[in-house]
């Protein structure tokens, strides 16, 4: 790897990534095209807390909404029955809901609607953000499940133009897709990350460019990767 290797990443990272970056001859810069804000509401926060009393099934596909949810509920342990997202989002569940069991992982959303389907789930609450894929949820509903939508955050694009040109760019959601590709432009040649195939699909609706996407649905595995792939 040369030392004018340079990356981006779309979203804000621990220090310690672009530490380890830079040892391994990597520039890596953190720049932010979206922002993710939990929803303040009274209405809402009493239906979540409700929530915590009865027994339910719920779903949770990102981070965000499980620390949505736990900041809502706060010293509150809910008994509830969970289906997840695998790595982050699971080891976030597991963090914040102790008491409660997961009983269905998948790498993704359509995977994880087939799981919920195949266990005969009748009902389902999907803690969400704004801007939630269709995929899960349309696809219980059109076997039958019903799910109930609680939209516990907000993602807000900030499109940004960036000047300089890139090796390799690091994506981690369809709306920071979205919002990068809104007001820029790539050379050729740049390589793509993403954090999962959902995303992955996202880069393809706006470019031909290489795209990579990590199995693993972690920060931790797309940085690790891109800084591999160049390490050549």
């Amino acid at each position: 790897m040369t030392n004018n290797t340079q990356i981006l990443s779309t979203v804000l990272l621990d220090p310690q990534f672009v530490t380890k970056a830079e040892g391994l001859g990597v520039q890596l810069d953190v720049k932010s095209f979206i922002k993710v804000s939990a929803i303040e509401s009274e209405e809402l926060a009493e239906r979540v807390v409700d929530l915590c009393y009865l027994s339910i099934t719920a779903v949770f596909t990102s981070v965000n909404a499980v620390k949505a949810v736990s900041d809502i509920i706060m010293s509150a342990d809910p008994k509830w029955d969970i289906y997840c997202i695998g790595n982050a989002t699971m080891e976030a569940v597991k963090g914040q809901f102790r008491a409660a069991e997961i009983i269905g992982v998948a790498s993704n959303a359509v995977e994880l609607a087939k799981q919920i389907i195949e266990d005969g789930e009748e009902e389902v609450v999907f803690f969400c953000g704004n801007q939630r894929l269709d995929t899960l949820p349309d696809t219980l509903r059109e076997n039958d499940v019903e799910v109930f939508e609680m939209i516990v955050y907000e993602t807000t694009q900030i499109p940004t133009a960036v000047e300089k040109e890139y090796d390799g760019i690091l994506f981690f959601s369809p709306s920071g897709v979205d919002s990068f590709f809104s007001v820029n432009k790539i050379k050729g040649n740049t390589v793509l990350f993403a954090i999962g195939n959902t995303t992955a699909n996202a880069i393809k609706r706006h470019t031909d460019n290489k795209v990579i996407f990590s199995q693993t649905a972690s920060k931790d595995s797309v940085v690790d990767y891109a800084i591999k792939y160049f390490d050549k």
